[in-house]
């Protein structure tokens, strides 16, 4: 299924090609820069001064382990090379994971900066996190998972990747991951401060998105009306959550794309 607009981020999609056009959407200020010394997992490694740094904006594919082993595509990308790091701040997480936009360093071979999670994306190694903030960012990371999916690499290569909102027993399989979901709106219904958009006639059973009032005010700058969703197609991304049926609460306008069709 093509993308016609990513709509509801307010802007359209455009696939782009993995490199500068895609590091210049998250070229953040740049917050240090080091030599990667191990990979921890597929979205985290270590640099030669001991800080542990995250890559922001993306989900790995697989539940994450402690295993550098299970992290190839990282390692193949990151082992021994030279990194810039950007984002909006430096604070650590409660781990203290330094988390950034991760940039390999101009060589002989590269002359220009190449964006980490981009490379991950346009492999189909990762998934675009339901947490960028940033527009121009957010549509860069979509565009590389996006050249991943229609050329159908890495995870994209099954089918089963996108799960189908008619199948919600493969959705709730899924619970506490986080997952793209795909599939034909049947109704939008509010109920107290939560709006639910729904996929089935059967809350207990079938899939659905919740939206919660504080986040309506981001639909409306975005020019959406939710009622507006029904009887259309759209992808969902975030963490798969049972509450009678399975749920994603979305919580940015981004994690929702309209899809071509009906």
């Amino acid at each position: 299924m093509r993308i016609a607009a990513l709509a509801l981020c307010g802007f359209t999609l455009v696939v782009a090609p993995a490199g500068s056009a895609i590091a210049a959407g998250c070229a953040f200020e740049a917050q240090g820069d080091g030599h990667v010394a191990a990979i921890i997992d597929a979205r985290t490694f270590r640099l030669q001064d001991g800080r542990e740094i995250r890559l922001a904006g993306i989900e790995p594919v697989v539940p994450e382990t402690s295993a550098a082993s299970r992290a190839p595509a990282l390692s193949a990308i990151l082992t021994g090379r030279e990194v810039i790091l950007r984002a909006d701040d430096d604070t650590p997480d409660r781990y203290g994971r330094q988390a950034a936009f991760v940039f390999l360093a101009a060589s002989e071979n590269s002359p220009t900066e190449t964006l980490v999670q981009s490379e991950l994306l346009a492999q189909g190694e990762a998934l675009v996190s339901a947490m960028v903030t940033d527009k121009d960012c957010a549509a860069a990371l979509m565009a590389a998972e996006a050249a991943a999916r229609e050329a159908k690499r890495g995870i994209w290569a099954d089918p089963a990747a996108i799960k189908n909102t008619e199948s919600p027993g493969d959705i709730l399989a899924g619970i506490g991951r986080f997952m793209v979901v795909e599939g034909k709106v049947l109704s939008v219904r509010q109920a107290g401060a939560t709006t639910y958009v729904n996929f089935g006639r059967n809350w207990t059973r079938d899939f659905a998105v919740t939206i919660s009032r504080r986040v309506l005010p981001s639909f409306e700058a975005a020019g959406i009306s939710l009622k507006s969703l029904e009887n259309r197609r759209i992808r969902v991304r975030g963490w798969i959550e049972a509450r009678g049926g399975p749920r994603i609460e979305v919580l940015r306008v981004g994690q929702i794309e309209m899809l071509g069709g009906n």
